[in-house]
């Protein structure tokens, strides 16, 4: 069968939840875009698009094209299927930013990486179901709320501070208007004690298949007394109460951050990649 690489168009959601589908934890960040974008029309003028490989008339491999390689975010699967689609895309994207199964990531990088990788940090997928969590919980976590705004700062540019050695404020002016953004779309929830915010994490993506967790981070003054822990259980069970799964990345360098997930009941599964050039 011919091998080829198209653009899709919205008659191909079917075929490409079928695909992710075959392995959801994998692909949670993919099917959360999926569902908070959907696929639009070949000629239309958004800053995205979802291209795909296919087999004869088989979806065998995806990638989702944000910002004409702002965010690049490829299915799981067989890395030298992504590597077919970012070669036929090597004339149209630059890579900026990309993340997703490791394999996967490096096909990307040697198609679309016009220079050296500024951030280029591997992770260990960890997931969960509500049958693995264990007994920990934290009631007080909150979502966050909009006049929290310039309290939550802090936490935000503190996590990428240690996570990518940046200083988000000062490199990026959307920065905090992000921030604010998951604010206002309920994905931020944070731990509050005597006044001050001790803690804070994301939902990054989210969709009927389950929920990927990111931005975990305790400031430094109150580590140690597990708020991490209480609360990464504490939304986990509140999430699972009408979600299938949870998904955490961790760099596989935090073994603290490891040993934090496998206590709440996250089982470790395979490697993926995070992928920053500019």
């Amino acid at each position: 069968m011919p091998v080829t690489v198209q653009q899709l168009v919205p008659t191909d959601t079917d075929a490409l939840k079928a695909l992710l589908g075959k392995d959801p934890s994998h692909n949670l960040y993919l099917l959360g875009l999926l569902e908070e974008f959907g696929i639009t029309p070949a000629d239309s003028r958004c800053s995205y698009s979802f291209w795909g490989r296919f087999d004869g008339k088989t979806l065998t491999s995806a990638l989702f094209v944000g910002g004409e390689g702002g965010l690049l975010v490829p299915s799981a699967g067989d890395g030298s299927a992504t590597g077919v689609i970012a070669d036929a895309l090597a004339d149209r994207v630059r890579l900026k930013a990309a993340v997703g199964e490791k394999s996967a990531v490096d096909a990307l990088v040697r198609s679309l990486c016009t220079g050296k990788p500024r951030t280029s940090k591997t992770h260990r997928l960890f997931s969960v179901s509500a049958d693995d969590l264990g007994p920990f919980t934290n009631p007080t976590l909150r979502l966050a709320r909009e006049e929290d705004l310039k309290r939550v700062m802090p936490l935000a540019s503190g996590y990428v501070r240690e996570l990518h050695d940046r200083d988000a404020p000062a490199e990026d002016p959307h920065f905090e208007a992000r921030v604010a953004q998951r604010i206002r779309a309920k994905r931020t929830y944070v731990l509050e004690e005597n006044g001050e915010l001790v803690f804070k994490v994301d939902i990054g993506s989210r969709s009927q298949y389950g929920a990927e967790l990111e931005g975990l981070y305790t400031v430094p003054s109150q580590r140690g007394r597990g708020h991490a822990t209480l609360c990464l259980g504490q939304i986990s069970r509140f999430l699972l109460s009408s979600l299938p799964r949870l998904t955490l990345r961790v760099d596989e360098k935090d073994e603290s951050m490891a040993r934090i997930a496998r206590k709440v009941g996250y089982l470790a599964s395979r490697t993926h990649r995070l992928v920053l050039v500019e």
